[in-house]
């Protein structure tokens, strides 16, 4: 099977791990991982890398994403999301418009202590694991950026949020946050992912979605190419004297290879052979491509 990633819509009840041991047995393949793990009570978009594609995981781990969140306000459970054992009940009694405030103030770069339920490792102990056997750690703030709150639906106590994030914000702390801004506290109703990168909620296919396409032999047809991840990288083709270098590994002069627009000292591209294979990511550095990261198939 060639290497690539599949946008895969991750259904309630499954972790993420869950999902890899799934394609693991619907591809038949070991060499797959995920790209940032989702509670088992979220769903929504999550790229399983295939094959060569698992070494664009970080990558994609690192990347801006975007989240639909349902607020419920007026409770704070344990675990910041529904899920949990509930400590305390509030009436609510603010306005739509101190709601709007509230969330506003939480745009841009803002501070966030992990939840106790999360799987963050403290001391090489997962912090979900601690806080089942009743022990709570100190854990220091760690900023992350929200770019965006859009306010799609409020009807109290609900408010339903779409939120684009940096990585490793915690959509459940947020709402958390939100609801002790307002004085009634808060927590996370329900949680979708709606994108990753490139990859979006519309486009992402279930698991019984993909092992029909595995039975049908269709699986060229839903395995998205590496490169897409990098497609705001410039494009650069080698001439075939360049070929053999490029196939070892080694860098090119910039002269033997031709790019559809300007290439700056430091800039990464995208290289391929001059057959239009994609070969991996590399960087211009005193007039040659230096590699980066390969991914070239090999035949």
């Amino acid at each position: 099977m060639k290497s690539g990633i599949i946008n895969v819509y991750k259904e309630a009840g499954y972790t993420s791990f869950d999902v890899v041991a799934k394609m693991r047995g619907i591809l038949g393949i070991k060499k797959i991982g995920h790209t940032g793990t989702l509670d088992p009570d979220a769903t929504g978009v999550l790229p399983v890398c295939i094959g060569k594609a698992t070494k664009v995981c970080d990558l994609l781990t690192d990347k801006d994403k975007t989240y639909e969140a349902v607020m419920r306000l007026g409770v704070v459970t344990d675990t910041q999301d529904m899920t949990g054992q509930v400590l305390e009940e509030h009436a609510v009694t603010v306005t739509e418009d101190a709601v709007r405030r509230a969330v506003g103030q939480f745009v841009g770069q803002i501070e966030q202590v992990p939840p106790m339920y999360s799987a963050l490792k403290v001391g090489g102990q997962k912090l979900c694991n601690l806080a089942r056997k009743g022990i709570e750690v100190e854990r220091k703030p760690r900023p992350v950026t929200i770019y965006e709150i859009r306010i799609k639906n409020i009807a109290l106590p609900l408010v339903t949020m779409e939120v684009h994030c940096s990585k490793g914000t915690y959509i459940r702390t947020l709402c958390q946050d939100i609801g002790q801004a307002l004085g009634c506290g808060g927590c996370m109703e329900s949680l979708v992912r709606t994108q990753v990168a490139s990859f979006a909620v519309a486009d992402s296919l279930t698991l019984a979605q993909i092992e029909e396409a595995k039975k049908e032999d269709r699986l060229d047809q839903i395995l998205l190419p590496i490169d897409q991840v990098f497609s705001a990288y410039p494009k650069v083709y080698a001439s075939e004297e360049a070929d053999k270098r490029l196939v070892n590994g080694n860098a090119i002069e910039q002269m033997q290879a031709r790019a559809d627009e300007a290439i700056d000292e430091g800039d990464l591209v995208r290289i391929y052979l001059s057959d239009g294979r994609f070969v991996g990511i590399y960087h211009l550095n005193e007039h040659q491509f230096k590699l980066k990261k390969m991914f070239l198939e090999t035949t």
